[in-house]
């Protein structure tokens, strides 16, 4: 259903996407890895609370937020991971950690990480763990109006 609602949206808006199918992954790395995406292109979408407030985090496949360096990017008082019971009601249709970066669907604001943004494309879950959309980062900021500051750091070994 998610995907569909993604699908109609991005449809509306003449953007040019490519949907990808695969067998279920749950990590960003591992969807990379079987759909022949390089990691820094797919975007994990995760879901953080700034001041109390859910808002998106996306972020490279291959990175972690950097919760410090989001706080003092958006001058806020406390940013935290959110939890599964904190957000799931708010992605109807939408599998659990396979939520689209389009907070703009959702009611809520999307922080990018800029090294996204230095790509020509942008690759995501489409809402299930078994399919990804794939389309220009111009057109994704163009719907979404994300936010881009640097707010990452490399995963731990």
């Amino acid at each position: 259903m998610a995907v569909v609602k993604l699908q109609e949206f991005l449809d509306a808006n003449g953007v040019k996407y490519v949907t990808i199918s695969h067998s279920p992954a749950y990590t960003a790395q591992e969807i990379a890895s079987l759909t022949h995406i390089k990691g820094r292109e797919m975007a994990k979408t995760v879901i953080v609370k700034i001041d109390g407030e859910l808002a998106m985090a996306v972020v490279p496949a291959p990175y972690q937020i950097d919760l410090a360096a989001l706080k003092k990017a958006v001058a806020a008082h406390d940013v935290a991971l959110a939890n599964e019971a904190e957000f799931r009601i708010r992605f109807p249709g939408c599998e659990t950690g396979a939520m689209p970066p389009f907070g703009n669907l959702y009611g809520m604001p999307v922080f990018v990480d800029e090294s996204l943004a230095n790509d020509k494309e942008i690759a995501f879950n489409a809402g299930t763990h078994n399919e990804l959309v794939r389309l220009s980062y111009d057109d994704f900021a163009r719907l979404v109006r994300p936010k881009v500051i640097r707010f990452v750091r490399a995963k731990a070994a």
